[in-house]
């Protein structure tokens, strides 16, 4: 067990259990981890999985692997069991948390009750993590075979305090779950309240359910975190914060939101004496990197803000641009992380990036030290906030014929199938939809008579860009 400077839940910090009515703080709340911490301790060696819902039980449950200093896979509730055997037979968890119990029990592990149902390992050789690993997060959800971001416990403990200083988060607040918690974002929101000893209130469905604004209302939320997505229902759906008096905080990461979506929530909010945030970040820097002051944001319009308390930014030129162009923007603090993982063996490894990460984002820095990000180096794109490796959604529509998947707007991506049909394209995008767990909305799938090549015989993306 850790000392009291390096906890993550601080003095004063509560859980609200919406549906159940539930509150633990203070010592209750201790003990709750604590019992959690104790139970995993006895584990054998390794990493645990753990399928991370937005309720009370995954809460204790990530926090008493971070008390216990178990290196924790944060991930989905719904994953598939063959994404879900392929990260045991990877990683070799010590335990899987929270499984569901329909799912077949692999070779070499039993089943337990660890706060749920669980999957113990039986064989008490494994590998050791690294001393330094607290936080795995995955790089791609859903898609392939992702590989695993190795955070260390400084990089969440010191992202969540910078986190709130930078929004000046105290122990008053109350932050609903309105992003799940296997989310980087989402985890973010959970760290640098509870690091303050403010509270989280947890609401399972959404900003959709009427059962979220009713907690918010009644348990008086004091702010709300969301993605472009989330801005975009609620614009919809005619959201005034006047209605929820102690609302007084907005925050918006995930991609970018659209001009007018962005000034016209931020005058919302400023009608009422409150506050809205603009912020940057990236899972292999525990999430949040940059944070544009509320009282910034009409001037710096377009920008993602400075870097948080404690890091810097730097543009690395890339070949060929001239001098003060864009280039790829280069984050160095303390929240970085240390590599990545494919599998147990590589959960071993140190530090591999020393504070220091190229984002293969593009951008710009002004006189000001704010950041402006112009577009990607890499095949990623986002739906709905959400990573998705552009490459693995060709692979998954293999079936389909040729395709080629491109980054769209900050809620979708865009798929080109060779040779499809109206029909074939509604349906390559029900499956994305369905594989990965995302609206459908998420996926415009064109159609292209022939997909356009390289003389290397690659797809030749640019072209399809310009059409």
């Amino acid at each position: 067990m850790t000392d009291p400077s390096s906890q993550l839940v601080a003095d004063g910090a509560r859980l609200v259990d919406a549906p159940s009515g539930t509150v633990l703080g203070g010592a209750e709340l201790r003990a709750r981890i604590t019992a959690v911490a104790r139970e995993l301790v006895e584990l054998p060696v390794g990493a645990v999985l753990a399928l991370t819902a937005v309720d009370l039980p995954s809460t204790l449950r990530y926090l008493g692997t971070f008390q216990a200093e178990r290196a924790v896979a944060v991930l989905g509730p719904d994953l598939d069991p063959e994404p879900l055997n392929d990260l045991v037979e990877r990683f070799q968890p010590a335990a899987v948390l929270g499984v569901d119990p329909a799912f077949a029990v692999p070779d070499g592990y039993a089943v337990a009750d660890l706060t749920g149902p669980a999957w113990v390992r039986t064989s008490g050789d494994g590998v050791e993590p690294h001393p330094d690993l607290a936080v795995l997060l995955s790089t791609s959800g859903s898609t392939g075979n992702p590989k695993l971001v190795r955070l260390s416990r400084e990089a969440v403990l010191s992202n969540a305090r910078a986190i709130a200083q930078a929004l000046r988060l105290d122990s008053r607040e109350v932050a609903p779950t309105s992003l799940p918690l296997h989310y980087a974002y989402g985890l973010s929101v959970l760290n640098s309240h509870l690091v303050v000893g403010a509270a989280v209130l947890i609401e399972p469905n959404g900003v959709t359910a009427p059962s979220f604004w009713r907690a918010v209302h009644e348990h008086r939320a004091t702010s709300l975190a969301g993605v472009p997505y989330h801005y975009e229902l609620l614009h919809q759906g005619g959201f005034d914060p006047a209605e929820h008096p102690a609302l007084r905080t907005l925050t918006q990461a995930g991609g970018r939101l659209r001009t007018d979506r962005l000034t016209d929530f931020a005058g919302r909010i400023a009608a009422v004496g409150g506050r809205m945030y603009v912020m940057y970040g990236q899972t292999e820097a525990t999430t949040r990197m940059a944070v544009l002051p509320a009282e910034r944001l009409a001037a710096k319009i377009g920008s993602v803000g400075q870097a948080l308390p404690g890091a810097e930014f730097s543009i690395r030129q890339l070949p060929g641009e001239p001098a003060q162009a864009q280039g790829e923007v280069v984050y160095r603090g303390p929240n970085v992380m240390m590599g990545y993982a494919e599998n147990a063996a590589e959960l071993a490894r140190p530090d591999e990036l020393r504070g220091e990460l190229a984002t293969g984002d593009l951008g710009y820095l002004d006189d000001e030290g704010f950041l402006f990000i112009t577009g990607r180096l890499s095949r990623i794109g986002k739906v709905f906030g959400n990573r998705v490796n552009l490459d693995d959604l060709e692979q998954l529509l293999r079936g389909h014929g040729p395709a080629a998947a491109l980054p769209g707007d900050a809620d979708r991506v865009v798929i080109w199938l060779e040779g499809a049909d109206d029909e074939s394209c509604a349906a390559a995008a029900k499956e994305l939809a369905e594989r990965l767990h995302l609206h459908v909305s998420g996926f415009l799938v064109r159609r292209v008579d022939r997909l356009p090549l390289l003389p290397s015989g690659k797809v030749d993306y640019r072209a399809l860009e310009e059409r």
